[in-house]
């Protein structure tokens, strides 16, 4: 799977990512619209981490998904 198939069905994957990152609000999931750079930025500013532990995050939670 590639991260495509996450933003062509983001309302399919928003739900597991909320389930991963409880901190992200709904406002939060319409703005990433399933890009991947949206997605670690809202992390980034939800839970204070650096950029490259948001990356390790999401990287970990798209694998997870296979």
């Amino acid at each position: 799977m590639d991260w495509n198939r996450i933003e062509g069905n983001w309302k399919e994957f928003k739900g597991k990512a909320k389930e991963q990152w409880g901190k992200l609000t709904d406002d939060d999931m319409t703005a990433i619209n399933g890009r991947r750079d949206q997605l670690e930025g809202r992390i980034q500013q939800r839970y204070g981490y650096a950029k490259d532990q948001a990356r390790k995050d999401v990287d970990a939670w798209f694998n997870s998904l296979h």
